[in-house]
């Protein structure tokens, strides 16, 4: 009887959704692509590697955020910069960068890894392939134009949305000092060209406010 009891408890609130579904506006269904649901801020979506407002890279090739991964999805080498046209600040930078987007987790560790900032992720979910070659995301379509936009892998998809790859500064936010009660409130890290406004999360008087 305790099963039946249980069985009948999951019907009522089966019929329930059913009947708020025909009869009322409890429509739960989203249509895509028309319709989107607003993102967290820290949403894990795609990669961009970023540049600094001047236009340099920020990846200084020092394959950390490979070390960091833990589904080893992320291949990394750096090459010396070349004197006369210094490609990022540092003595290197990321000369080749390729990541395995069938084998990532999207855990962000690779952020939180980057001494440079160089590396965040974006809002763009939506990486669907007919092949296991165009999941492999290369240099040419994570590194952030000079004009602060971001390259889609499949430029010539309708479904594109390139607005979800300008919001790439969420998950810099969360582990950025301003975390600290005495950074709260001030930029502590590198804006970009790009459109994302990288500003500090608000300070706690205006959460409560």
């Amino acid at each position: 009887m305790a099963g039946l009891g249980a069985f009948l408890k999951g019907l009522r609130v089966t019929g329930k959704v059913m009947v708020d579904t025909v009869f009322g506006d409890g429509l739960v269904t989203t249509k895509y692509p028309e319709e989107f649901r607003p993102k967290p801020q820290r949403f894990h979506g795609r990669h961009v590697l970023n540049r600094y407002p001047d236009g340099m890279e920020k990846c200084i090739g020092c394959e950390l955020c490979a070390g960091a991964c833990p589904a080893r999805c992320i291949y990394v080498r750096g090459l010396d910069n070349p004197p006369e046209h210094p490609v990022s600040p540092g003595e290197r930078y990321g000369y080749v960068y390729e990541i395995n987007m069938l084998r990532c987790i999207f855990c962000g560790l690779c952020v939180e890894a980057c001494p440079t900032e160089a590396i965040t992720m974006t809002h763009l979910f939506e990486m669907s392939t007919s092949n296991r070659g165009d999941a492999i995301y290369t240099r040419n379509e994570l590194l952030m134009r000079p004009d602060g936009s971001v390259p889609h892998m499949f430029p010539e998809d309708p479904l594109a949305k390139m607005s979800e790859l300008a919001t790439a500064d969420g998950w810099v936010r969360a582990t950025a000092p301003s975390g600290v009660a005495a950074y709260e409130g001030v930029q502590a890290w590198q804006g970009t060209p790009g459109p994302a406004s990288w500003a500090p999360e608000p300070t706690q008087e205006e959460l409560d406010a």
